[in-house]
Parts: structure tokens; sequence; C-alpha cells
């Protein structure tokens, strides 16, 4: 994990799914790899950043997470604004929160960029013993609906990490590679740390403004 300031670019990703699935902890896994095994009480949306190395480049990722929010319907297109990657998270162990990811990936595409990029994520692996949500059956659904996909544990780390540099490698590709414009994508290059959304500080050729 690297704490210099310096960085090339930010992306913002969100963490959207039912609430209860592990969100918040692969929030605080990946960014403080910390696991916090009480309920989260604390209502309102919230995020962390860490800045990783991407193919040689220095990118900062700021993921947010509802905390809560969903429980309530509460998530705002501002929720949404600004994000080019998402994951989409379920627990294996309880189908209901697989069977809602259909909704919530229709709510990311009516909010949010159309060329976000959007990982499936199943959480909970620690506990295969009771799963409900056989790995296939979510792997061919990610699959018809051109997402990536990946199971994950974030109490005892598996998986996460790879969880979040794949989808940041992705949105970095797309970026540098033009599939998608720097434009329609919202990737920012940055000369200074990030400010409040929609102020961060621009090189020329910036593309986020506050909408």
């Amino acid at each position: 994990m690297s704490t210099d300031e310096s960085y090339n670019y930010v992306y913002k990703v969100v963490l959207i799914g039912e609430s209860g699935v592990g969100k918040s902890n692969l929030l605080s896994r990946f960014t403080k790899n910390e696991f916090n095994h009480d309920s989260r009480t604390t209502i309102g949306v919230e995020f962390s950043t860490r800045t990783v190395q991407i193919e040689n480049i220095t990118i900062k990722a700021q993921i947010w997470d509802t905390a809560g929010l969903e429980r309530y319907r509460a998530i705002t297109s501002a929720y949404y604004r600004g994000a080019v990657g998402a994951l989409l998270v379920y627990d294996i162990t309880k189908h209901l929160t697989y069977e809602s990811v259909e909704r919530w990936l229709k709510e990311l595409l009516d909010h949010g960029d159309q060329h976000i990029v959007v990982m499936l994520v199943g959480n909970k692996t620690d506990l295969g013993t009771l799963r409900t949500v056989p790995t296939e059956e979510a792997r061919a659904f990610a699959e018809k609906k051109g997402l990536m996909f990946i199971e994950t544990s974030a109490l005892d780390s598996t998986n996460v990490e790879a969880a979040f540099n794949e989808i940041l490698t992705v949105i970095h590709r797309k970026v540098t590679s033009r599939e998608v414009t720097r434009g329609s994508i919202c990737a920012v290059t940055l000369s200074g740390p990030i400010g409040p959304i929609g102020e961060a500080k621009e090189e020329s050729g910036g593309c986020c403004k506050s909408s």
C-alpha cells in the first residue's frame, strides 16, 4: 500500500447490494486491513481511499459505501455520480441477497455512467458450508450481463485485494486504450490530492465537473 499523496488518477468505485452482505467490511479490509465483527449502526454515505500501483501507474481508489442507507432504499443519484466502477455484492449464504442483484444492477445503470465497470462479488466464502448460491450460477449470470465476477471473504481476506485490483486495472485500461473516452468514464488526472467530489484539481485535459 502506498501512502504517497502523489498520484496520477483517482477512480471512484461504489459498493452496492443488500444490507448485511459485507460491503462495509470489504471496504475496511481493502483500505485499512481491518474487519469489524459488530453490526454497523451509523447511517449515511461514507468513503475511504487507498493508493495503489496498477501497471506502473499510481492510482488513488476512492471507495464509497452506502453505510446502511440501502435498508431504506435511500440511495440517490448523487451516490453514483462520478463513479467509474461498482462492486455489486451479495452473500453466498443468503440466496435472497443474490436474487436482488438484478434490481441493484438496474438501479446502477439507471443512475450511473453507461460505461461503468461492474464486478459481481459473492462475499463470505469463509461460510462455504452454508452456501446457497452456487458459484457457477453466479458466474453464468455475470457472463450473461457482461460483468466481472469473483468470490471473496472480507473476514479472512480471500480475494479482497484481487477484487479491487482487478476492477481498477480494467477501469484504467478502458481509459488508456480509449475504449471509452475519458469524458464518458470520467477519469481524472490529478496533480495533487482530491478535495470534495467534483472539486478535484485537474491537469489540462481533465474531465470531471460537478453537476
